[in-house]
């Protein structure tokens, strides 16, 4: 089978390996649709994201939905040409974390495209199968693809606790800010704030629905979540940049006693905070890991139309093609390619 293969020399090429045999709990899943995550592009420009290295040839990709074409002795039949979704990251099952619940916070987890686990940029994929989720027939291999983003922002609307009537800030407007908007929106937002630099993803926010753009390179965002929030600020703000300026925005843009949610990781993983200023306010601070307990209901909230992720692609491209298709994706004005293996 072909595979995409990153080099420790950061040369993205495609290569002959053996088709996989999946083990007695695994389905076998030929890739038909993949996403390039940011994270991919980073280890495709890097070759690193903070401990993790690309010292070996690594297969990136971790967006992935196809079909199951076999299964292992454990897994019924009945499974073969389903068309299901790969939660990427897999716990031990074992540890504290994962006893309680909270899997994504596994330190033994295996995560697609993560060194040194290989990703989904293959034509065959075995995988555990209760991690394998079945898509409707409504849903798209696409959509299906999309699904682990879309699950980044289920998982932040929880942990903001968003309701009905809440006013929102987001800050970044690349796939995790977009997607999170379609999830918040759903889950009872009413007034959607969104800011970035690139006026290209502004517009395509505005067009999705937001009730507010800010361009913070013309704008100063505190001032202007004043002027459209009347001076209250909003019950949450998602900061989904990592962009330092737009972290410590975030406290400024929240009401009194509202909450903020972390999920874009900054480049050097510390930005200076005014701890007096999170006390005095009585601010709800969460960071927000990945996902978990989140594929069914982010594959409900697609199947019944109530979130739209088709909406962010701006290309699509064949695996001989993934190269060029990376070099697209670092285009700022890029929110979403996808790499398709076949029809849906």
């Amino acid at each position: 089978m072909r595979v995409a293969v990153l080099s420790p020399d950061l040369e993205l090429t495609l290569e002959e390996r053996d088709r996989p045999t999946p083990d007695d709990d695994e389905v076998l899943v030929r890739i038909l649709s993949v996403g390039i995550c940011g994270s991919d592009v980073h280890y495709y420009e890097h070759g690193r994201i903070g401990d993790y290295v690309v010292d070996s040839p690594l297969v990136l990709g971790h967006e992935s939905a196809g079909e199951i074409v076999a299964v292992g002795e454990h897994v019924d039949e009945s499974r073969v040409g389903e068309r299901v979704t790969l939660e990427p990251g897999v716990p031990c099952r074992r540890c504290e974390h994962c006893a309680r619940g909270e899997y994504n916070l596994c330190a033994d987890v295996t995560f697609m495209a993560t060194p040194p686990d290989d990703g989904a940029f293959a034509e065959y994929v075995a995988w555990p199968a209760d991690f394998a989720y079945a898509l409707p027939e409504s849903v798209s291999l696409d959509e299906g693809a999309l699904v682990e983003p879309l699950s980044v922002g289920v998982h932040v609307a929880r942990r903001a606790n968003v309701g009905v009537g809440d006013s929102v800030l987001i800050t970044g407007c690349g796939p995790i800010g977009l997607l999170a908007m379609e999830v918040l929106r759903a889950a009872g937002a009413t007034d959607i704030i969104v800011s970035d630099v690139v006026p290209e993803k502004l517009a395509l926010a505005e067009e999705r629905g937001a009730d507010t753009v800010i361009d913070v390179s013309e704008e100063n965002l505190a001032e202007a979540v004043d002027a459209a929030t009347d001076g209250r600020g909003v019950d949450v703000v998602v900061e989904a940049s990592g962009a330092p300026p737009a972290v410590q925005g975030a406290f400024d843009a929240v009401r009194r006693g509202g909450s903020v949610v972390l999920v874009g990781l900054a480049p050097d993983g510390e930005v200076p905070l005014d701890t007096n200023e999170i006390i005095d306010n009585e601010l709800d601070v969460f960071g927000s890991f990945r996902y978990r307990n989140t594929y069914p209901a982010a594959i409900d909230l697609l199947a019944d139309g109530a979130v739209d992720v088709e909406g962010i692609i701006d290309f699509d491209a064949t695996l001989e093609a993934v190269d060029a298709a990376f070099q697209r994706a670092q285009n700022p004005e890029t929110v979403k390619g996808m790499i398709r293996l076949g029809d849906d």
